[in-house]
């Protein structure tokens, strides 16, 4: 099956991306995966633009008495946001650089929001830190509010050469724990269901997540605009079958 999608043949272009074409806009063959899910769902987990390209929240989920603190403000982290809304966290912290979107988090249920800067000079720490911006500083910043006992999560993907300064006293002072998370470490098949079920229940709200729609060829731009954190998420949409150039196929957006 051909369908028409987004190519990402190189990483390393330079801004503005809708210049530098990082994403290359061509045909492609594909094989169907098997069962289809609702469009509004495959959207929102799928064809989309998001920081870190990750899912939600799914690696060491905390218990409702524990605390969560997430860096980054991204797709992830406001999907991880209302993840842990979702499943009854009490307090739930809500770090970015942006005050838009630390507004968007209190809307969404965060109950305390603050920039990077507050979270280093008020020593703001929670037992759980979800690093979700993809950048050195983000991920530093969870590490240090990390509590004692605690766990950074980072799902963020940052470039290839970047690197970070770490206390490793800390580590076995403290018995700290540090997980990577690719993609939210999801299985598909198990937790979409899941999800699904949740948002189906009015638990969880992610049509709130998006910023925009937009069309395939404004896949570039649509970066220029997270790169600068201007967006959440921003959802691809696809014309109707009968306008589609001939031989590309598919049902939807949600196969």
């Amino acid at each position: 099956m051909h369908i028409r999608g987004a190519v990402l043949e190189e990483t390393g272009r330079q801004r503005p991306y809708a210049h530098t074409r990082h994403a290359v806009v061509d045909r492609a063959s594909v094989v169907p995966v098997g069962n289809d899910v609702p469009a509004e769902i495959a959207a929102l987990f799928g064809c989309a633009v998001l920081t870190g390209g990750g899912a939600v929240l799914n690696v060491a989920k905390p218990r409702p008495e524990d605390s969560l603190m997430v860096v980054g403000l991204g797709g992830v982290g406001m999907a991880a946001l209302l993840t842990a809304k979702a499943i009854g966290v009490e307090r739930i912290i809500a770090v970015d650089r942006m005050p838009e979107k630390l507004t968007t988090a209190q809307e969404l249920g965060a109950t305390e929001t603050y920039t990077p800067d507050r979270v280093r000079h008020e020593r703001i720490r929670a037992r759980y830190v979800l690093e979700c911006a993809g950048h050195p500083a983000a991920f530093e910043t969870a590490y240090a509010a990390t509590s004692p006992g605690g766990t950074t999560i980072t799902v963020g993907l940052p470039a290839p050469d970047a690197t970070v300064t770490l206390p490793p006293l800390t580590l076995t002072a403290e018995a700290r724990t540090i997980v990577g998370s690719y993609l939210g470490s999801a299985v598909p098949a198990r937790d979409i269901p899941r999800y699904e079920q949740m948002w189906r229940a009015g638990l969880l709200p992610v049509e709130r997540l998006i910023s925009a729609r937009i069309e395939l060829d404004a896949i570039n731009a649509a970066m220029d605009h997270l790169s600068a954190g201007e967006a959440i998420r921003q959802i691809v949409t696809f014309p109707p079958a009968a306008a589609r150039p001939a031989g590309v196929q598919g049902k939807s957006m949600a196969q």
